[in-house]
């Protein structure tokens, strides 16, 4: 490496070579927004999924398909194809999704991120109200936020409902498991669009299911969603804000990605306990990250701060919160706030996920 000296400053100026290779990865990640923004289009448009039986396809046999315009879907087929997402025989002029991308882009799995890519399209449109954030201070409401953002969440957070919940988390709770097949009394805190009760409530018909959320259009969502999947003589949900006090007393509570995002995590923490029945358990899934930033490394977590700048950290202080953020709530805050909130044990669930962390909490 050889340096120079700034000869304005006096300071030591960086390497040329340095520059060179840093502005190489600046574009490279230019380029992964283009990206995820055409796969966002992809998915919004029905390509994706018009595409998930393999066959290869024209640009105009696709655009016929999803009723879309063929110079612009041979455009899109270009730009995927650039990146890899798709192959393309340059004989036949046409496009194939791999076999092994469909469960990625295509279809409804646990690897599925159309509805990351739905929620990170529902983003785009706060983020003046973020900028004001950054020069006024406060934050944005949950009722800025468009439907593709909250449609968004249920999709991506529905392969932990529909698939981790009931075969891998469960399984690993023995006690849970058998309190929930006698028949309990179940709360969900931050219910959302309501997937995680619905699911219990299909798979444990005895039980008893409450979800509360703050926000009216989730709570709406999550009734229908009940409804019309013929759990709702066993399943209601309520508008609430539980901080202050848990109405009711429960055999099983859960949070899903919820204490980090509260605006009174505390509180919750504690009004959670006080609803806890003696023998009750409180399963808490929150973000896998460090205390420490220097351990917060890497694509993954670049986009949690992300998304704590975009979500999580300004709706907590649009509401006068803490502010914890995406990545404050992690196994060491987790540990040190149940204790405060009055829990006895915190047990961290063995699983392979380095998105999250499950916790299994008693009294």
């Amino acid at each position: 490496m050889t340096s120079t000296l700034d000869p304005i400053t006096g300071a030591t100026a960086p390497d040329p070579a340095e520059i060179e290779a840093f502005a190489a990865r600046a574009v490279g990640d230019a380029a992964t927004w283009m990206v995820t923004t055409m796969t966002m289009l992809g998915d919004r448009l029905g390509l994706w999924r018009a595409m998930a039986d393999s066959r290869p396809v024209t640009a105009a046999e696709l655009a016929a398909a999803t009723g879309t315009d063929e110079r612009y879907v041979r455009e899109w087929l270009s730009s995927m194809t650039a990146h890899g997402y798709l192959a393309h025989s340059p004989e036949t002029a046409r496009f194939t999704l791999p076999p092994a991308h469909v469960p990625v882009l295509a279809v409804e799995s646990p690897a599925h991120i159309g509805g990351l890519h739905q929620a990170l399209f529902g983003l785009t449109g706060i983020l003046g109200a973020v900028l004001d954030s950054f020069r006024y201070g406060g934050g944005v409401p949950m009722s800025a936020y468009p439907t593709d953002w909250w449609q968004g969440l249920e999709r991506f957070s529905a392969g932990w409902f529909d698939y981790l919940l009931p075969q891998v988390w469960l399984p690993a709770l023995p006690d849970l498991h058998e309190t929930l097949r006698r028949g309990a009394d179940v709360a969900d805190v931050g219910c959302g669009r309501g997937r995680a009760l619905i699911r219990l409530a299909e798979q444990f018909p005895e039980g008893r299911y409450v979800g509360f959320d703050v926000h009216p259009e989730s709570i709406d969502a999550a009734r229908a969603a009940a409804l019309a999947a013929g759990v709702g003589d066993r399943v209601r949900f309520e508008c609430r804000d539980v901080s202050g006090e848990l109405p009711g007393d429960y055999d099983v509570i859960t949070t899903f990605d919820v204490i980090h995002d509260a605006a009174d995590p505390l509180g919750m923490l504690r009004a959670i306990r006080a609803a806890l029945r003696p023998d009750g358990r409180y399963l808490c899934l929150d973000i896998n990250a460090s205390h420490r930033l220097e351990d917060n490394a890497g694509p993954v977590a670049a986009y949690f701060y992300g998304v704590s700048v975009l979500f999580c950290m300004t709706t907590s202080l649009a509401d006068g919160g803490a502010g914890l953020g995406t990545c404050g709530f992690p196994e060491h805050t987790a540990r040190e706030m149940c204790a405060r909130a009055g829990f006895g044990t915190v047990r961290r669930v063995e699983m392979e996920n380095p998105f999250n962390i499950l916790y299994e909490i008693t009294v």
